[in-house]
């Protein structure tokens, strides 16, 4: 899969320090074609810098359910969460949709999306008994979980996408 034809990729950037550095995946993922949608989880917001990264998009950074007279976004060809919380990944995992982001998440599998989860947990969190099994239960689903994104982690969702950055 490549971003080459202008396909469409939703970003969902969660409320970790990484979040800060989405602009990095952005730029990736522009420079291999993509056309990114930022979505946000509400928590995120206070992470992340807004207006930077819908001018890097040229697009607005979504964090609510659209009013019935807001144009619909673009449908995503391939989703990243990046950074993704504990949260995020459990309730991904169970199906709970109670914020914007996690209803995108919770409809692309079943929509045939591609979706990459980049988890940025500590290691409490990562032992715990939850946290293992919606990695599992995810894995199960077709989602591609990277526990180890090594130095770049940005890249690394890209080529699990099979995106090889410029």
């Amino acid at each position: 899969m490549s971003g080459s034809s202008g396909e469409v990729l939703y970003l969902v950037v969660c409320a970790a320090e990484a979040a800060a550095r989405a602009g990095r995946l952005v730029t990736l993922a522009q420079d291999a074609g993509w056309v990114v949608q930022v979505v946000a989880t509400p928590s995120a917001l206070d992470f992340i810098d807004v207006a930077g990264l819908e001018q890097q998009t040229g697009r607005p950074v979504r964090s609510r359910y659209r009013k019935p007279h807001e144009p619909k976004p673009p449908r995503a060809d391939a989703v990243i969460v990046a950074p993704a919380t504990y949260n995020t990944v459990n309730k991904f995992a169970q199906g709970i949709a109670d914020t914007y982001a996690l209803g995108v998440l919770a409809e692309a599998p079943g929509l045939g999306v591609p979706v990459v989860v980049v988890p940025f947990v500590n290691e409490a969190l990562a032992g715990r008994t939850p946290f293992r099994r919606s990695v599992e239960d995810l894995r199960a689903d077709g989602v591609r979980v990277v526990l180890d994104p090594g130095a770049d982690p940005w890249a690394r969702a890209l080529a699990e996408l099979g995106v090889r950055p410029c």
